[in-house]
């Protein structure tokens, strides 16, 4: 049985604006859409949630966020719980979150799901009261239904490439032996790179060779590691562009190439986790670079399961109605919704899906 798996399907009630999601399936490829201020990030933030709250910091994230009040559907009056179940493979994780009287919440409840081939369902409480979840302390006995839950859990990616500023962590120094996997802000981006020229040099041509598609003056990465008094070696990302032999530093590319670098690099990794979550990719991007990343995601979604969320009508062509999740706000509360694309056979001899889109056909789009 395998400890990385995707997700088969999920329920989220009492998060931000997600009042009531029941049982909504993903699929490998989950183009989210819909106007501003729906829940398409509040949809990625669950994940940021679950994925702190598996490595045991909840309660800093809930804090940097302001308090349990701010994250349960319009405040703790209103709502007094967060609930969610995960289906994947024959697994599932189940909990409620409480909010506290000190802005934290507290675990109402935390179990796990087994479907077993032989024996049928089996459920295995973790336990009630607690601040943070158990699910990793119990994952230390192998081959458990413990250790698969934390596996596939922790194996899920929430990727953001935004911060592009000075001080990002993508342009500074940074340890070489922080490689072993992407970090979700590429703040390790050089040394990766550098494993990859070690181990997987054929994955790094590929890279190097889509970021030329959309950067064409771009020829190679500088990966020099340098010592430090300390002993250890650090790398900073360089570059080169052609016909010249001189390092540039990151901050000699646009904020759009150094983004365009990261994703790339993120959908082309040789071991790629089960499942990663991009809030709008497209961001500073040229429009031939969004077309490249439309066949970098579906090509990518044949071996590991993508969640985007999208504003880009560019971006939005490059997909299959089938591949869409429409995203808009009912009664307070945000609602997913997929389309079947033969529904649409005859509107698509006429016009693309972002058109369509556009029109507001199939839905997603702000409201008067």
């Amino acid at each position: 049985m395998s400890t990385k798996n995707p997700i088969s399907w999920l329920t989220i009630k009492g998060f931000k604006s997600i009042k009531n999601l029941d049982r909504f399936p993903l699929r490998q490829l989950n183009v989210l859409i819909g106007a501003n201020g729906v829940g398409k990030s509040n949809f990625v933030s669950y994940f940021r949630m679950l994925s702190e709250m598996v490595e045991l910091r909840l309660q800093s994230w809930t804090t940097n966020q302001g308090s349990a009040d701010r994250i349960v559907s319009f405040g703790v009056k209103e709502t007094d719980k967060i609930q969610s179940f995960i289906k994947f493979g024959l697994n599932g994780y189940k909990f409620q979150l409480e909010p506290t009287v000190d802005g934290g919440f507290s675990f109402a409840s935390e179990s796990l799901y087994f479907e077993g081939v032989y024996y049928g369902e089996k459920w295995i409480p973790l336990g009630s009261g607690h601040k943070e979840a158990k699910l990793k302390e119990k994952s230390a006995s192998k081959d458990s239904e413990a250790d698969y839950c934390y596996s596939s859990i922790a194996s899920w990616k929430v990727f953001h490439f935004h911060d592009t500023s000075d001080t990002a962590g993508v342009k500074r120094l940074g340890s070489l032996q922080d490689n072993e996997y992407l970090r979700p802000d590429a703040s390790n981006l050089a040394a990766y790179l550098y494993r990859l020229s070690e181990e997987h040099p054929d994955v790094l041509d590929q890279i190097k060779k889509t970021i030329r598609l959309a950067i064409p003056f771009f020829d190679d990465f500088v990966l020099k590691p340098r010592k430090l008094k300390s002993e250890e070696e650090q790398i900073r990302l360089l570059w080169r562009q052609k016909d010249s032999d001189y390092s540039l530093w990151p901050s000699q590319l646009s904020d759009g190439s150094v983004r365009f670098i990261c994703l790339v690099t993120a959908l082309l990794q040789p071991d790629p986790p089960s499942t990663i979550i991009i809030d709008e990719p497209e961001l500073g991007l040229h429009p031939y670079a969004i077309t490249l990343l439309g066949s970098l995601l579906r090509s990518a979604s044949k071996r590991m399961q993508i969640i985007v969320s999208t504003q880009s009508v560019p971006l939005v062509n490059e997909f299959d109605i089938d591949d869409l999740v429409i995203v808009e706000l009912e009664d307070g509360g945000s609602i997913l919704k997929r389309h079947e694309e033969e529904d649409f056979k005859i509107w698509l001899e006429e016009y693309s899906v972002g058109e369509l889109w556009e029109k507001n056909i199939l839905g997603g789009r702000p409201r008067k």
